[in-house]
């Protein structure tokens, strides 16, 4: 797929949203994941601004994000190979640090964060990430597999597997302002 795709920047690279949007769709219904008109309205695309989409990037549609109620939901899409990069969350004037658990719903993942180092990778990291990699523990998720952070603000990443993945995280309240990224590059 990557090859076959190189044209996803525009001329003044800028992702092209539609042509991503694309892409995930394509796997969800390779996954015969459903798909009702407000979840095509409502996914969202980015390149988390490293600009390196096939390689780092990431689709969802966030069902609920609730700092009333301290709660978030997010339905997670991954590309194969694709990589959310190394971050981490951090307490705010929003409320405390965003704690997370992942269910994998379609594929597979590795997760990696803070432990002892996995050796050797089950997988590689992207070209892009490799200079801004601090932790280096895999567990990998297979489908219908669950598994929470292993602490609050621990460093971590996911990578998804050869057939692309789709994760259903339930975690607390995501603010925007408490999120850390390795990658001096990387936002959300």
């Amino acid at each position: 797929m990557k090859d076959e795709r190189r044209d996803i920047y525009d001329a003044q690279g800028k992702l092209c949203e539609d042509k991503a949007r694309k892409a995930y769709l394509d796997m969800l219904e390779r996954f015969n994941y459903p798909i009702p008109a407000h979840f095509r309205e409502e996914l969202f695309v980015t390149d988390l601004g490293v600009g390196d989409f096939w390689n780092v990037g990431v689709g969802g549609v966030m069902w609920c994000n609730s700092q009333e109620h301290g709660y978030f939901s997010f339905e997670i899409m991954l590309l194969p190979g694709q990589m959310i990069p190394e971050h981490w969350h951090v307490e705010s004037e929003g409320g405390p640090a965003k704690m997370e658990t992942w269910h994998t719903r379609y594929g597979m993942i590795y997760t990696f964060g803070e432990g002892e180092d996995t050796e050797p990778s089950p997988v590689e990291v992207p070209a892009s990430q490799k200079d801004y990699v601090t932790v280096h523990h895999c567990e990998p998720l297979e489908l219908g597999q669950v598994r929470p952070l292993n602490r609050l603000n621990a460093k971590h990443y996911m990578i998804a597997g050869p057939e692309g993945a789709i994760v259903t995280e339930y975690a607390s309240y995501h603010d925007g302002e408490a999120l850390r990224f390795t990658d001096p590059r990387a936002s959300f």
